[in-house]
């Protein structure tokens, strides 16, 4: 009997250093990870700002250059750290694909081959959406708002725009359009996983309805124009997103391994 309750637990013993040691090596490689992920961030901003730097200000500065009007910095460091921030987008960018690479061999062994397929289908359709929205921000609404808030001001005061200002209204009126675009992913996901149904969405359309226009309210700069036509594009592709649910089924290899074990 003794000799039993000892076979136990050094049997429990084994279990538990076992399981301690697979998590130290996992932390391990998550350091090492997230070390390589930063190098990469670095050497991209080294090539960023001396390679990339200036023609990406060029292009950011154009809509409004192009329409005659003049960009100043109002503080000594102003146009140096706007810079700074440029070429640390670009670095991200840059990194982006070893990054993703670096996680996807970090999380690939612990998934089926379902999650596996389900994965890279939804990584490649979510970066089309996202630089899809991105660009029909940038091509149809940005120039729209801008003429709109210069036209809103032309009568009040001459417009001198601070760098730092307008870089960042640019970068927030554009990163929302490629968030929003990735709606029929995210109920794609939802209903894969068994949290939607289409008779749901379908039952609440007028209220979300409501509710995109009240985030676009929130999302854009305070005009009309620009609320319309962030507001169309989701409520487009939220009606996109209802029918994939529609012909999706739910459905998880890892919830059904996970029941299949529970049976057993």
């Amino acid at each position: 009997m003794a000799d039993k309750k000892q076979t136990q637990i050094s049997t429990h013993d084994a279990e538990v250093e076992g399981k301690t040691s697979t998590l130290l090596s996992h932390m391990l490689e998550l350091r090492t990870l997230l070390v390589r992920c930063v190098i990469a961030v670095v050497v991209g901003f080294v090539v960023g700002f001396y390679l990339l730097c200036s023609p990406a200000m060029n292009f950011i500065m154009e809509p409004i250059e192009s329409r005659g009007i003049s960009v100043i910095y109002t503080a000594v460091s102003e146009a140096l750290t706007t810079q700074f921030r440029v070429s640390f987008i670009i670095a991200v960018i840059l990194a982006s694909p070893f990054i993703v690479w670096q996680i996807w061999r970090f999380i690939k062994p612990a998934l089926y081959d379902e999650e596996i397929r389900l994965i890279r289908g939804l990584f490649v359709l979510a970066l089309f959406l996202f630089l899809l929205g991105i660009v029909f921000c940038y091509r149809y609404v940005y120039n729209l708002a801008i003429d709109f808030f210069l036209v809103a001001g032309e009568d009040l005061a001459t417009p001198m725009l601070s760098i730092d200002k307008y870089v960042n209204f640019l970068f927030a009126f554009l990163l929302p359009f490629g968030i929003v675009f990735e709606l029929p992913v995210a109920l794609y996901i939802a209903a894969h996983m068994g949290w939607v149904r289409y008779e749901q969405l379908a039952k609440f359309r007028k209220y979300v309805f409501f509710a995109i226009f009240v985030l676009a309210a929130i999302l854009t700069p305070p005009d009309v124009i620009s609320q319309i036509m962030l507001g169309l594009p989701m409520y487009v592709l939220y009606e996109i997103g209802v029918q994939v649910v529609r012909v999706t089924k739910p459905g998880s290899m890892r919830r059904k391994k996970n029941e299949e074990q529970k049976s057993t």
